[in-house]
């Protein structure tokens, strides 16, 4: 077995005075967080027991702050540093510009089926909430609830759970399905399938989205106005929102159309730019820069979910192998007509279509390598 987390998230339904009180609880939040940060930043200590010592009374004093709170907060502050000395290994501040509230779970927050339960600056409050899809968490010999972040946002506000279980790992001998995903700009993906099935994720909608929210961001960009700065802001939010649903559909529907068992093999894309063609400089931020790592990941965890795997390939010559005769050379592809056609025996298919295939042979060979049963039909 290993473990997986997903993210359950819950809408709170509040009064006029409960958003007063919830925002004011964030608010000191983030003020907390900020005075603690600015302290660390200053003497690099991130001991928990040292910091308690120095600040639990100010905490108390200064912010109003519950003792669970003020616990809360030193946590919430060293985490956070942690993470950035990890991954840019140098102190750099972190500012908490939104107001927030990070939750442990049975003693920040609890949770059942009727009502959610917090602390606030005023004491402990209870909630009701939307429960739609919560209902299967709530076996808390299967599920495990962890630290909680509540958000507010246009008056309406949300907790994102944590929810850890565990899944049985997928093993290679039960392996029953194949299918290379090619990922690409004309296409999102294309894919081909131990059935010999192919299908595709078209990228022209996608690329015309991403045209107009460039051409809005420039427009935006040469007023140079607050307000312009603002909505070039919420527009980059709003976008990237948008790639992560689609990215959660595509992933969703690559697990969902394929058996449990299945073996999805990327081409590793590590180091390697997104643009598999070549692009005008105006066109280039239009093109390349889709999140094919968010996707990636999506996929990851949902085929844990459904005891399948994903490997990921060299993907050297994928878009160039003839996947019939193997000859491999760089002109058996048109990138301008998106057309493979080999030079030796005269196969002819779409040149994403001609990754998929060739990134699900290396994934039969990988099942070969690996001497596992063969329980996957090939050609």
């Amino acid at each position: 077995m290993e473990q997986i987390t997903v993210t359950a998230k819950i809408q709170i339904i509040t009064s006029d005075a409960d958003r007063v009180l919830l925002n004011d609880t964030m608010a000191v939040y983030r003020n907390a967080c900020n005075y603690v940060s600015n302290h660390i930043f200053h003497t690099h200590d991130l001991k928990q027991f040292s910091l308690n010592k120095v600040l639990y009374t100010t905490l108390r004093e200064k912010f109003g702050l519950k003792s669970q709170m003020a616990q809360s907060v030193l946590k919430t502050v060293i985490a956070r540093y942690k993470t950035i000395l990890e991954n840019q290994k140098e102190w750099i501040k972190p500012v908490f510009k939104k107001p927030q509230y990070d939750l442990v779970w049975n003693r920040d927050y609890s949770l059942t089926q009727e009502l959610f339960s917090i602390n606030t600056l005023e004491g402990r409050i209870k909630f009701d909430y939307y429960s739609e899809g919560m209902e299967k968490y709530f076996d808390q010999t299967t599920y495990k609830f962890g630290t909680a972040k509540l958000v507010g946002k246009h008056g309406k506000y949300f907790l994102h759970i944590p929810v850890t279980y565990d899944v049985p790992v997928s093993n290679l001998s039960e392996v029953c399905n194949v299918v290379g995903i090619d990922r690409g700009i004309n296409f999102l993906i294309a894919t081909y399938d131990s059935k010999h099935k192919s299908n595709f994720v078209s990228g022209k909608g996608i690329k015309q989205k991403r045209a107009n929210y460039s051409k809005l961001r420039k427009e935006l960009q040469i007023r140079k106005t607050p307000s312009s700065r603002r909505r070039i802001k919420a527009i980059g939010q709003r976008e990237n929102r948008w790639m992560q649903d689609i990215n959660h559909q595509v992933s969703k529907a690559l697990v969902d159309n394929n058996p449990k068992h299945t073996l999805f093999v990327l081409e590793d894309l590590t180091g390697v730019r997104n643009a598999t063609e070549r692009i005008r400089t105006k066109d280039r931020y239009v093109s390349v820069s889709w999140s094919f790592y968010d996707l990636e990941q999506k996929l990851i965890y949902k085929a844990k979910q459904n005891e399948s795997a994903v490997i990921k390939v060299d993907p050297t010559y994928t878009s160039q192998c003839c996947p019939k005769c193997g000859h491999t050379e760089k002109a058996n592809r048109n990138k301008k007509k998106h057309l493979f056609t080999c030079k030796n025996c005269g196969y002819q298919s779409n040149d994403d279509r001609i990754g998929a295939m060739n990134l699900y042979r290396m994934g039969i060979n990988y099942l070969v390598d690996s001497q596992v049963p063969c329980t996957v039909t090939t050609e």
